[in-house]
């Protein structure tokens, strides 16, 4: 099936949208994270729906059909392979890497995705610690993290994953040690949202407003076996 650069937009935005959740994924969301217009939006998925990438339901929103979902897992699988392969191999900044990636991920062919691959000796992960879909595109285990909004004070816990969207809140965390693996301590949490932490090996704390730490995700701090 041959599908535009466009579409293949679409059907990552709502596999996105959908991690994490049972709900339909509404017009508004959809519109929000492509940054276009919701008629915009219901255009494109009345021309989904005619090839049965996905399932609508007026009032209610869209989920993928399998079709679709795979169609998005290859697509996510081709950028998150990118974004490793340009930090690790090309000495790119995680910053940069996303829009290069969104570049590139609807045009490298198949036996391209599968050197990069194994180049990369088959990572689980991408720099900001996204899974990464197999090569049978099958959906990832999801990572049992939450947003560090969730956590309190004196907590401890391990960055799993950053959002990868906006390269100045990247640059600006890389630089205070908030990155995948890093441990953090929770050090007040206002009741505005504000979540001030320091990451290991930094003596500085950081303050995230809630729009950023709400795109960082962490888990509890393993404990250790006596």
């Amino acid at each position: 099936m041959m599908l535009s650069d466009v579409m293949e937009d679409y059907l990552k935005a709502i596999y996105q949208l959908q991690r994490g959740q049972d709900d339909r994924i509404k017009t508004s969301e959809i519109a929000s994270e492509l940054d276009v217009t919701s008629p915009t939006v219901t255009s494109m998925l009345g021309k989904l729906e005619e090839r049965g990438l996905v399932d609508r339901e007026k009032y209610r929103g869209v989920t993928l059909t399998a079709e679709g979902e795979t169609v998005a897992l290859e697509v996510v699988r081709h950028h998150r392979l990118l974004e490793s392969y340009l930090t690790e191999h090309l000495d790119y900044d995680w910053s940069e890497v996303h829009e290069e990636a969104d570049r590139l991920e609807h045009h490298i062919s198949e036996d391209f995705e599968r050197r990069v691959a194994a180049a990369l000796d088959e990572p689980d992960v991408d720099p900001h610690g996204s899974p990464i879909p197999g090569a049978d595109l099958e959906p990832p285990a999801e990572r049992n993290g939450d947003s560090v909004t969730e956590f309190e004070q004196g907590d401890i816990v391990v960055v799993e994953e950053v959002a990868d969207h906006d390269a100045e809140i990247l640059s600006y965390l890389a630089d205070h040690g908030v990155e995948p693996g890093v441990e953090l301590e929770i050090l007040e949490v206002a009741p505005f949202g504000m979540v001030t932490t320091r990451a290991a090996d930094h003596d500085d704390p950081v303050s995230l407003p809630e729009g950023v730490a709400h795109h960082v995700r962490v888990a509890p701090l393993p404990e250790l076996e006596s």
